[in-house]
């Protein structure tokens, strides 16, 4: 039975990945601020969920049949691993450190703008207008949210790195959704996981220094273990985002996936007013609400490829012959 996509689906599950994104992004400072350094919890995270993503696709399917890969695969699988699982992370911590963290996510989620150049571009699908509408509205609230009308003295380093981050994030996406017509999600993004590790570990390694985990065994200032919040970052927080956001690439283009985790900031938002009582001020919720008018926008810009078929008259065989085709393409819009 043929594949069937299911846009629904996949904003459910594009939905989900940015709310369990949004809460790790809470877990992870606790962690950090526990003594682990960031490339060293990149790397754990990588080792971590590689290793996860091993075990679960053995138990989905006995044996390693399900991740080889052959010579054609490589290249792709590698560019998926460092862009999307070892680099944006790294150019963001990079970002952050010589800027507020608000500002550095607000450069680094312009990913859907370039995802959105990609598709117009370089693959010349057709837009309504209001797709720019909508990420323009996206950018707005996104500025609002990070209130970056303060005085701020820009480190062009910072700039840099943020916005290498959020090419890169649209690299993942884009190549996400090529990687997914080849592999299921678990191999694809266990096989990008095992490509981060590698990478992870040696760029450690050359620098002089092993990964320290040694603070693991600690607590954070609340008491809480660290082992504890290293479970949920690894599993909550990174092998079920995602692996979500992978399957939600064969419901949905990476344009609108890119455009539908642009909520990330907004529900980290709420998720850092329950969990630390950080209250949002008046310009921030209505950021928030900017934001989403402009996913919604932006998610209804793409023209089904459907509507841009010329009509042409069919004899009764004919047309019996070319509905299931026609179907299949008023589906992925």
């Amino acid at each position: 039975m043929p594949f069937r996509p299911r846009p629904a689906l996949g904003i459910v599950m594009v939905a989900l990945a940015s709310l369990l994104f949004a809460v790790n992004g809470t877990v992870s400072k606790l962690i950090l601020r526990a003594g682990v350094s960031a490339p060293d919890l990149t790397t754990l995270r990588a080792v971590g969920a590689c290793a996860g993503l091993l075990v679960l696709g053995a138990a989905l399917r006995p044996g390693l049949r399900r991740f080889t890969v052959t010579a054609r695969q490589l290249p792709l699988l590698i560019a998926y691993g460092l862009t999307g699982f070892l680099l944006v992370p790294m150019l963001y911590f990079v970002a952050i450190a010589r800027l507020p963290v608000g500002v550095a996510l607000l450069f680094e989620y312009t990913a859907p703008l370039f995802v959105a150049l990609w598709a117009r571009f370089g693959q010349r699908h057709r837009v309504r207008p209001r797709l720019w509408a909508g990420l323009l509205l996206c950018l707005a609230g996104l500025a609002c949210v990070a209130e970056v009308w303060g005085a701020l003295s820009l480190d062009g380093l910072g700039v840099a790195a943020a916005l290498g981050a959020a090419v890169l994030l649209a690299a993942y996406f884009v190549l996400g959704a090529q990687g997914v017509t080849d592999r299921d999600t678990v191999s694809l993004t266990g096989w990008a996981f095992g490509v981060s590790a590698v990478a992870g570990l040696l760029f450690r390694l050359l620098g002089g220094a092993a990964p320290d985990w040694s603070a693991l065994a600690g607590h954070t200032a609340g008491g809480t273990p660290l082992w504890l919040l290293v479970a949920y970052l690894l599993v909550l927080g990174t092998i079920v985002p995602y692996l979500l956001i992978a399957g939600s690439l064969r419901h949905l283009p990476a344009t609108s996936v890119g455009i539908l985790g642009m909520i990330e900031p907004v529900l980290a938002a709420g998720v850092a007013f329950v969990t630390l009582g950080e209250l949002l001020n008046p310009a921030q919720l209505a950021g928030g609400a900017l934001l989403l008018t402009g996913v919604a926008l932006a998610e209804t810009a793409r023209v089904p490829v459907a509507a841009v078929i010329e009509p042409v008259p069919l004899g009764q065989n004919e047309a019996r012959a070319v509905a299931p085709e026609r179907d299949r393409l008023s589906v992925t819009r």
